[in-house]
């Protein structure tokens, strides 16, 4: 068994002062691909070592299945499949997915394209007369968090109270109980729960009333697997609206960023439009929305990379850094829209791949072209711009940017 501890390179990570560039930091940390934590806990950061772990059946999503509780988490009412284990999380995300993609509704995303379109058009309108704008507050946060309350049946007037509770959640996920005041947890819980009471009002509503929304289809049909309950229903829809919700922002917030850094690639998406599809595939690679999973536990011992898990043992994934191997990939730090056998780890891999996945790719694609063909000469205000606090779900907190 080989066990090599690197405690000082993970704080790195996680301060704030690493957020704008943490690649160099996590080219250190893949020296040690399986790195055991002062606390106990383990950080997988090379792209092997990773895909492996995420295919392993040994590895568990379900928080319960750790030695020692998490705070925050254990506390938590019921788990989105997200944070469940098979037969559990299969069941779940097969009930989720009649009604969000293929087999059953193969046409929902893709019969979206003329709403997406029309409503990032109508965002960029407003941007018309001003030579300053901010992508993440004028444009990267309205977009989908329309989308996603439009799916969901949630009233366009409500859609403003989302942004706190949102932003409350997140940053209790970013709890670290040495250097974080109370309060932050104890926001977050308050957020979760205001969310949850407000969609559990939804969902009464939608109760014998069968509708094209979400809610109401996961309200009222009864599939092979049976219907949800009405707790495994809000905790799904709770899921779409903050994980779904964030890691989109990002996305287009760190594409917009990463085309103003590489002006010969935007003017290229301006000639080529059907570069976007690539391109938003190597963005998932080169600047993704979510960098690290921070957490999933091991059901027994788990071997890693000649290292051994033991049983119960906090495991960290660092998804970003696995997407900038360079065992696995050539030249990484190379924005390459052109990259081809691109099996990044963008949406994560394994059981758990993003359930929005095909929306947030249709979603970006759309901004992304979109702004590009729109925009007169836009430039970089600030760089690196000011980013959020989080080093889990990263990304500018403001994009500001000019334009002619």
């Amino acid at each position: 068994m080989t066990i090599t501890e690197t405690p000082d390179i993970l704080p790195r990570i996680l301060d704030y002062s690493s957020r704008a560039d943490p690649y160099p930091l996590y080219a250190e940390l893949r020296r040690t691909p399986v790195a055991l934590q002062e606390d106990g806990s383990y950080v997988i950061s090379t792209y092997r070592e990773l895909t492996d772990i995420l295919h392993n059946p040994h590895l568990s999503s379900d928080v319960r299945n750790l030695s020692r509780p998490m705070p925050g988490v254990a506390e938590r009412a019921t788990p989105a499949f997200l944070n469940l284990d098979p037969p559990e999380h299969d069941r779940l995300r097969r009930l989720a997915m009649r009604h969000f993609g293929p087999p059953h509704t193969p046409g929902l995303v893709i019969g979206m394209e003329g709403d997406l379109t029309a409503t990032v058009n109508g965002l960029i309108d407003e941007f018309e007369d001003k030579e300053r704008i901010d992508i993440v507050d004028d444009f990267a946060y309205p977009f989908p968090v329309t989308v996603i309350c439009h799916l969901l049946g949630v009233p366009r007037e409500d859609e403003p109270r989302f942004h706190g509770w949102v932003n409350a959640i997140i940053d209790s996920i970013n709890y670290n109980p040495r250097t974080d005041p109370e309060e932050k947890l104890t926001h977050g819980r308050q957020a979760t729960q205001d969310l949850r009471d407000y969609l559990r009002g939804l969902l009464e509503q939608r109760h014998g009333r069968p509708g094209d929304d979400l809610l109401a289809r996961l309200a009222n049909d009864d599939g092979p697997d049976g219907r949800m309950t009405d707790e495994e229903i809000i905790s799904t829809a709770n899921l779409l609206l903050v994980a779904g919700h964030e890691t989109t922002v990002n996305l287009i917030t760190n594409g917009m960023l990463t085309l103003l850094r590489h002006p010969e690639t935007l003017q290229r998406l301006r000639e080529e439009p059907d570069l976007i599809v690539p391109l938003v595939e190597e963005l998932l690679r080169y600047e993704p929305p979510v960098h690290i999973i921070p957490w999933r536990a091991a059901y027994s011992d788990i071997t890693v990379a000649d290292t051994v898990i033991p049983k119960g043992s906090q495991i960290m994934l660092m998804l970003a850094s696995g997407s900038r191997d360079p065992d696995h990939f050539a030249e990484p730090e190379r924005f390459d829209p052109d990259r081809k056998d691109n099996q990044h780890l963008g949406f994560g891999s394994g059981i758990h791949l993003c359930f929005g996945g095909p929306l947030a790719r249709l979603e970006t694609q759309i901004a992304l072209n979109q702004l590009a063909r729109r925009l007169d000469r836009p430039r970089l205000v600030a760089d690196p711009p000011p980013y959020r606090p989080s080093p889990i779900l990263r990304g500018p907190i403001h994009l500001p940017v000019e334009q002619s």
